[in-house]
């Protein structure tokens, strides 16, 4: 007779217990546990694939060819990957819904010059097709597949690789549809997601078939299902951007074969997802359009230089709390750079109203941000317009002083190439080569920004 229990799991990282617990002892969140309904009987195999090697073997022995990255067609990915995708690996691609991720993984099926399987279990074979004719992507190697078990979709691929056809690449729409017919469980529980991601990692590794998983996020921004689930993957990419705005950033949280420190940068198109290969030319305005409030950053993201527009609005507070409000940066940060000019620095600031918004719908908390915050912050409590000419490049201390940030060399290079005139940066900052074109600015402190913004008033 067929005997079943029930089982508590964390919905955050996974952690099982034998009753309903509040908080979980071990990630610490409230209300996560959820009841799942485990069964005794034993698990049935569900393919077998014969492995390789049944035997330790020496490490100088073996051969390093499933270490050699293959192209996705996209360049910006190829980056985050840190040159393309390793044969067997298996990669989760996290997002916001609405985000772009099932666009971007099809137009990466749709690019892709060898058999590639997409498998969906969200849409239909018929809405998959109106999305891809609206890519407007011509392939002969793109396979799609509606289905949840994963058995039909490892058994489809064992099929074709029988055929000598075998695919290349494997794309699944997305973790969270999948149903293992192995366990007891609802679709999308805890129980589900692990098992289902076992499977496809087993098949992976065994048949050398990249896998490329889709992700959802919960309302926190973490990825829903267990937190084994990370640590299952060999990468973790993450997708963001506001949906009201068209620029989102591709980074990795997790990189077994490459860096972690990489960022891909892409347009929102109506036929796409469109590489933004030179992101500082977007994230600003004209120059003719500038305003007080607003001057250039020069930060990092992963390795790459972003000039970014800043902007901020101070007014005198309508009610009797005055507000803080920021876009595309930490509240925390703003609320003590306010601390330095309020305490440090003279300015009142304390009873007005501060808002802050960095311009594109991206989120920047490179330190090298604080002097272009500190500068629009000033020039729109004292209403002038700083030159569009001029960008920034400094963290700024608890104590007014402007500190030096690494990479220096970099921020002045972009700055130089983009056609800026000077660049704001600490005085501390120790320059190996000096640029002829660009004039070179050094602070000391946030008072001799103001000095130096005062003589350039407009």
């Amino acid at each position: 007779m067929k005997m079943s229990k029930s089982s508590f799991y964390c919905n955050s990282c996974g952690y099982e217990a034998a009753k309903w617990l509040g908080k979980c002892p071990a990630c610490k969140q409230w209300n996560t546990f959820v009841e799942e309904i485990k069964s005794s009987t034993k698990q049935k195999k569900l393919f077998s694939i014969s492995s390789p090697s049944s035997k330790a073997t020496l490490i100088q022995d073996i051969k390093n060819e499933s270490s050699i990255k293959t192209s996705t067609s996209d360049a910006e990915l190829d980056v985050v990957l840190g040159g393309g995708i390793v044969a067997g690996s298996v990669i989760l691609l996290a997002g916001e819904p609405g985000i772009g991720k099932s666009t971007l993984l099809l137009q990466i099926a749709l690019l892709h010059k060898s058999n590639t399987l997409y498998v969906s279990g969200e849409e239909a074979l018929t809405q998959i097709k109106m999305r891809a004719d609206r890519l407007g992507i011509k392939n002969q190697y793109c396979h799609v597949f509606s289905e949840t078990l994963t058995i039909k979709i490892i058994n489809h691929c064992n099929q074709m690789v029988n055929e000598k056809n075998a695919y290349k690449l494997i794309i699944i729409d997305s973790i969270q549809t999948l149903i293992s017919d192995s366990i007891d469980s609802p679709i999308g529980s805890v129980s589900q997601i692990k098992q289902c991601c076992s499977e496809l990692v087993q098949y992976a590794k065994q048949t050398n078939t990249p896998i490329i998983l889709i992700g959802h996020i919960t309302k926190e921004g973490q990825i829903a299902g267990p937190k084994i689930l990370e640590h299952m993957v060999d990468v973790v990419l993450n997708f963001e951007g506001e949906k009201t705005h068209l620029y989102r950033i591709l980074r990795a949280s997790k990189n077994r074969y490459g860096s972690t420190s990489k960022v891909g940068v892409y347009e929102m198109v109506e036929a796409g997802l469109k590489q933004v290969l030179n992101p500082s030319t977007i994230l600003m305005t004209d120059g003719e359009q500038q305003m007080s409030g607003t001057s250039i950053a020069s930060t990092f993201e992963g390795q790459k230089t972003f000039l970014v527009e800043v902007q901020a609005l101070v007014s005198p507070a309508v009610y009797g709390t005055p507000q803080r409000s920021v876009n595309g940066f930490n509240l925390k940060r703003l609320n003590i750079l306010l601390a330095v000019l309020e305490k440090k620095c003279g300015f009142k600031i304390s009873s007005q109203d501060v808002f802050l918004n960095i311009a594109g719908g991206i989120k920047v908390s490179d330190p090298s941000m604080d002097l272009a915050i500190i500068a629009s912050i000033l020039s729109s409590n004292e209403d002038f317009i700083i030159s569009s000419k001029i960008c920034f490049a400094g963290e700024v201390g608890l104590n007014g002083e402007i500190r030096p940030i690494p990479r220096i060399e970099n921020h002045i290079q972009e700055a130089d190439r983009i056609g800026f005139k000077s660049i704001v940066i600490s005085s501390k900052n120790k320059l190996i080569h000096t640029p002829e074109k660009i004039n070179i600015v050094k602070c000391n402190k946030v008072m001799d920004l103001y000095t130096h913004l005062a003589n350039l008033k407009q």
